[in-house]
């Protein structure tokens, strides 16, 4: 399936259109003070996704530091943040830029936060990470960040009917510029793309957000290019990330940045990675997610049943969703999600857990 990754170029163009709507400017914190909430849902019963239920995995035990079990309190530096969107709840979608100590690359990182996320019942809890990537070149914006696809609202929403954690939504720039894709990795005398994708945005999230110290808070997201890089991320760091929603996704290396690099090229390779897991005897320690959405008016549904049907075994546990009438484009993704993408993978994961 590989083609040139500007087939979401129309979503990213009509994202373009709304993406400023409602951008202020102003500074925005996610923090959260003691005894306080941000909105929220009063009426919504503690057994539902964001409060540790059927959606996701519960904890027990006790924190040394004073958190919720598996907790990982914000490490700083303390980033600032500027308001870019406003959700229809009243959440805040903000944005800073990171200079990227590992990768020596420095790009806009775009962050939302649940209301759950500011819920005092929730202060001293972790919470779930989704790190949700774009498709074409992904610079210089994450079309994610625009509340015309209604990621946030989505999310917020079916957290609250128990279809979703609570993600707290992480959408950094996916290239260094608008000429070539990267595919997400450190090509040879290019810039770090894959170790500012899988550590420091990771260390740049933990350093501001309450989440959690295993990898069953984390996951990604992608459409078209971003699937591919989420995709691959996941295969090659099971260790870091557990999940991963894969909507429209290449399956092979295909940057044409890796001319005259075969042996770092087939390193990142997701078919190379996945048949090399599979390999492996399933583990609670390596057991990755991976759920493919496509539509059936894009190519590409074999070339993921053969994925599946080659790879899917092992640590590697796989769902597809084919969505009817589904063309290659963001809007028909999240409709996926809706229809099972995004509770399979939030079965697997941690939820935030309450204080008693």
């Amino acid at each position: 399936m590989n083609r040139p990754r500007t087939a979401l170029a129309a979503v990213a163009a009509l994202g373009s259109l709304v993406l400023t709507a409602g951008c202020t400017g102003e500074p925005v914190s996610f923090d959260t003070p003691a005894g306080t909430s941000a909105p929220s849902d009063p009426s919504a019963p503690s057994d539902r996704a964001g409060s540790g239920g059927t959606a996701g995995r519960g904890g027990d035990g006790a924190d040394p530091a004073g958190g919720a079990p598996k907790t990982l309190m914000p490490t700083g530096p303390k980033a600032e943040f500027t308001t870019e969107n406003t959700v229809d709840d009243g959440t805040k979608i903000g944005v800073t830029t990171l200079e990227g100590k590992k990768s020596g690359f420095t790009g806009k990182v775009w962050v939302w936060a649940p209301p759950q996320y500011f819920e005092t019942r929730y202060a001293n809890s972790g919470f779930p990470v989704l790190i949700a990537l774009p498709g074409g070149n992904g610079y210089p914006k994450n079309y994610w960040m625009g509340t015309d696809l209604k990621l946030q609202s989505s999310i917020s929403r079916w957290s609250k009917e128990g279809k979703s954690l609570p993600f707290v939504v992480v959408m950094p720039v996916l290239n260094p510029d608008d000429e070539y894709y990267y595919d997400g990795s450190d090509i040879p005398g290019r810039e770090k793309m894959g170790t500012w994708m899988t550590e420091d945005v990771p260390d740049f999230v933990r350093a501001n957000f309450r989440t959690f110290d295993s990898r069953d808070g984390w996951a990604f997201m992608g459409s078209s290019s971003g699937a591919f890089v989420g995709l691959k991320s996941v295969l090659k760091h099971p260790d870091k990330f557990k999940a991963v929603i894969a909507s429209g996704p290449d399956t092979k290396p295909d940057s044409p940045l890796w001319a005259g690099h075969e042996a770092e090229k087939a390193a990142n390779d997701p078919e190379k990675l996945a048949k090399a897991l599979s390999a492996q005897p399933s583990a609670p320690d390596r057991d990755v997610y991976l759920a493919f959405q496509i539509g059936t008016r894009e190519s590409g549904l074999q070339n993921l049943r053969s994925f599946i049907g080659a790879y899917g075994k092992g640590p590697v546990k796989t769902r597809l969703q084919v969505i009817q009438d589904g063309g290659h484009n963001a809007k028909t993704y999240v409709k996926g999600m809706e229809d099972g993408s995004i509770q399979w993978i939030s079965r697997h994961m941690q939820a935030p857990i309450p204080a008693p």
